[in-house]
């Protein structure tokens, strides 16, 4: 699928205040054009794009691969996500100290790593909640556009606050040990780190900026004995304030504002997802029957 193009049907609605009247009727209103956009990943899907719809337009892109670990921003948070763009994976040790931790301790790591969950929930992280045992994890770099493995390396949460965390890494071996500090900026939905640059890396637009971000990122397919990670390419939603809904048994033609009331939004980041096509003779086919209705962050 080296190009794709997707209607998007979106429905703005306007929230009138009044101190007498607690409810105010829906007034019809024509619809709005159909617009069609073009996001181009490289048909080897090698960017992220952020995408507005209140602007319909590209706000930002970056090569996938570069950074690796994103980090809450949140004066609370404290989650930390793999670059699942990458089938990034994690693997506790159990051990917290750093020097002590070698290449040996990675047997067994294919049979217990771990991936994020792949709707992005911070109760289904792989690192988990690492503040208190500040344990050592080893990091499956996982893989370019090309499909070439990038490497393991070991790393250590040091410490967050409601400012900044501190981070330590190494190769396996110990050498090119590195400590970084990684400042949160409520103005973003998450801070990123690159270990290839070994510092903070600026990616992610601010979050009231834009609504949809096509991307790879790693699906896990529980049908399959064991679970399957696979990488799948499609569109996820902005967490901080994007809803939607997907229907298939509308016509796209014929839904209308009032028809809003019909669909139940989630912020689930994964609801348009990935399976809106299919592959089929050695192609994709978008699956025409699908709608999806979004509430943008202007509302």
């Amino acid at each position: 699928m080296r190009t794709k193009i997707i209607n998007i049907l979106i429905f703005v609605s306007m929230l009138l205040a009044d101190c007498q009247k607690k409810e105010l009727p829906v007034q019809p209103h024509v619809s709005g054009n159909v617009i069609s956009a073009t996001v181009n990943m490289d048909a080897s899907y090698k960017y992220q794009v952020y995408y507005s719809l209140k602007s319909d337009k590209e706000v930002s892109k970056n090569l996938k691969t570069a950074w690796d670990l994103s980090f809450e921003t949140s004066p609370q948070g404290f989650h930390i996500f793999l670059n699942s763009s990458k089938l990034m994976f994690v693997l506790n040790t159990g051990k917290t100290d750093f020097g002590s931790v070698t290449s040996s301790d990675t047997v067994g790591m294919t049979a217990h790593r771990k991936c994020d969950g792949s709707t992005g929930e911070t109760d289904s992280t792989a690192i988990g909640d690492w503040t208190a045992a500040k344990a050592v994890y080893f990091i499956d770099k996982g893989l370019d556009e090309a499909g070439q493995n990038l490497g393991k390396l070991k790393v250590q949460f040091m410490s967050v606050s409601d400012s900044n965390y501190i981070v330590r890494f190494s190769d396996l071996d110990g050498s090119s040990s590195t400590t970084v500090s990684i400042k949160k900026d409520t103005l973003y939905n998450f801070a990123y780190l690159s270990f290839d640059a070994k510092t903070q890396v600026s990616i992610e637009p601010p979050k009231t900026s834009w609504d949809l971000l096509f991307t790879q990122y790693t699906f896990t397919f529980f049908a399959e004995s064991p679970p399957l990670p696979y990488l799948v390419t499609g569109c996820l939603l902005n967490r901080y304030n994007t809803f939607a809904a997907k229907d298939s048994l509308a016509v796209f033609s014929k839904l209308t504002f009032t028809d809003i009331n019909e669909f139940t939004l989630t912020n689930d980041i994964t609801t348009i997802g990935y399976n809106w096509k299919v592959f089929k003779n050695s192609s994709y086919t978008v699956v025409s029957k699908y709608n999806f209705i979004i509430r943008d962050a202007a509302g």
